[in-house]
């Protein structure tokens, strides 16, 4: 029996009501009157403003997420695959961004963590059991998830800053405040690398995510020398995962036409040739 786009429409109204909720906090946090981009904590890491430019390119994907779960496509990996996690994840990323815009930045780390392992969980099942099989796959399942889980990372870092680091307002860099930092933007490089090799082509979307949050830090980190141009070098580095990411997607797109080394019209026609 074809699948009708009414098939799991509980699921997908409930998706529909939290996307509302979570883009709604995320727009409160830009049209709020206390403008939180530049009036939050001011720690050792934060980047410039614009790093959270991200969150309106997740909105739009995610949009589209909830326009394919009406195709059967988008049904068998939304619906029928990711489920109830999504709306979870909805609810738990409101959460996060309202404890964060009101400055309670202890509960807001905690459920930054919360809101990582529903977005590893989701990316999880993505990238392991549903291979991508459309444009529209590509572009409303993979890559919002992909882009979503690289910047969930940055978010953990910066939060954890923002709870239990220094005021870079009114306290100055000592060494250890400038050896935490190091050892985050190293963790965060090491993780766009990690990104560029979980597969042939990497992870292009997640990799970029934090090499743009790289160099959001680089950009706005400049009262000490030495946090600056750390993050410039590991914006670099994270650069050259993205680019090794982008080779890999050109290679796969050129190869995609043609028949792989796997095919079965590749395997030896004799046994034991």
């Amino acid at each position: 029996m074809a699948d009708s786009w009414t098939d799991g429409i509980l699921l997908k109204i409930v998706n529909i009501i939290v996307y509302v909720l979570f883009l709604g906090s995320n727009i409160y946090t830009v049209a709020a009157p206390s403008d939180i981009y530049f009036t939050g904590k001011e720690t050792y890491i934060t980047p410039a403003p614009w790093a959270f430019l991200i969150w309106t390119v997740i909105h739009i994907l995610l949009l589209g997420t909830i326009i394919y779960q009406f195709f059967p496509n988008g049904k068998r990996v939304i619906i029928d695959g990711i489920s109830w996690r999504l709306p979870l994840l909805g609810v738990l990323n409101a959460i996060y961004v309202n404890l964060w815009a009101n400055h309670s930045y202890i509960a807001a780390f905690i459920f930054a963590l919360f809101v990582s392992s529903a977005v590893t969980h989701i990316y999880y099942i993505v990238k392991k059991h549903h291979v991508s099989q459309s444009v529209a796959d590509e572009l409303f399942v993979h890559l919002p998830f992909s882009l979503y889980h690289g910047w969930t990372t940055v978010l953990v870092i910066l939060t954890v800053f923002e709870a239990f680091g220094n005021n870079a307002l009114h306290e100055k860099a000592g060494v250890w405040t400038k050896v935490l930092v190091f050892l985050a933007l190293f963790f965060l490089e090491a993780t766009s690398a990690t990104y560029a090799f979980s597969t042939p082509e990497g992870d292009l979307p997640a990799s970029i995510a934090i090499c743009w949050s790289l160099f959001a830090i680089f950009a706005h980190q400049r009262s000490t020398g030495f946090i600056h141009w750390s993050a410039l070098a590991f914006a670099i580095l994270s650069l050259v995962w993205v680019l090794k990411g982008s080779y890999g997607l050109f290679v796969r797109s050129r190869s995609s036409g043609g028949i792989r080394l796997e095919d079965p019209e590749r395997a030896p026609l004799v046994g034991g040739n």
